[in-house]
């Protein structure tokens, strides 16, 4: 398999599986990590579809979970390729399928109503902050509401997932309203969220949330997912999620 540029091929963490990564155009964040682990899957069937797939970190990880069809939909073509190269690396073009377009074109694409989970780890800022007006445009997509918004995300997503089925995201707890909001607005009932702590004592930075579409009201607050100890190594929790092993 060849690689382009500064690109490597790394190891998924725990997972018997290798993925290509450029720090210039696209690395997967422990955020991915969480979503793909926090979302409810179907065991042995069922069609799950995960938007702004980037280096498909996310379909790759619930492919150890879920025996279903998982499709990615990633609209950067250079980052899209990375993902289809990741796949084909890990033998998984039978179960994992990358579609290169705009998450808004899907629901006519692809059709409404066809997947049993939606999951999206979106562009959590807004505008670009000034430290980052400099950003390459592979990154400044990735990170900022430039090609798409919360609410095409959920929109989306609403559009997408049968009656019943589930929605999962990541994102930033400064936007909880916002998704809260829009998910109803959408008709997707939030059911399950979880706050993630970088450190006991310190304020939340990642925001999980799934929601059921057309569910009824019934929310829970999962207990707290903190990612680093005192001593600054990974808490049991998170070393579970990362390598499987207490």
């Amino acid at each position: 398999m060849e690689l382009y540029g500064d690109e490597r091929l790394d190891y998924l963490l725990a997972e018997n599986m290798k993925i290509i990564q450029s720090p210039s155009v696209f690395n997967f964040s422990l955020d991915a990590v969480l979503l793909a682990d926090f979302v409810w899957l179907p065991i042995q069937k069922g069609n799950i579809l995960d938007l702004c797939t980037g280096n498909a970190v996310i379909p790759l990880l619930m492919s150890k979970r879920t025996k279903g069809k998982i499709t990615g939909v990633e609209i950067q073509e250079r980052i899209y390729n990375m993902g289809v190269r990741s796949v084909n690396y890990n033998h998984l073009e039978n179960r994992i399928h990358l579609i290169h377009g705009d998450l808004k074109d899907m629901p006519k694409e692809l059709g409404y109503h066809k997947y049993d989970v939606v999951t999206c780890n979106p562009p959590y800022f807004q505008t670009p902050k000034p430290s980052e007006q400099n950003l390459n445009e592979h990154l400044a997509i990735a990170r900022h509401e430039i090609l798409c918004t919360l609410e095409d995300v959920v929109r989306v997503s609403s559009q997408l997932v049968k009656q019943g089925g589930k929605v999962a995201f990541v994102h930033r707890p400064g936007r909880l309203l916002d998704i809260v909001t829009l998910m109803r607005q959408y008709k997707i009932e939030p059911k399950r969220i979880q706050f993630v702590y970088p450190k006991q004592g310190k304020e939340a930075n990642t925001l999980l949330i799934e929601g059921i579409k057309d569910g009824s009201p019934d929310l829970k607050i999962l207990p707290p997912l903190i990612v680093y100890q005192e001593n600054d190594e990974y808490t049991k929790e998170l070393h579970k999620i990362l390598y499987g092993e207490e």
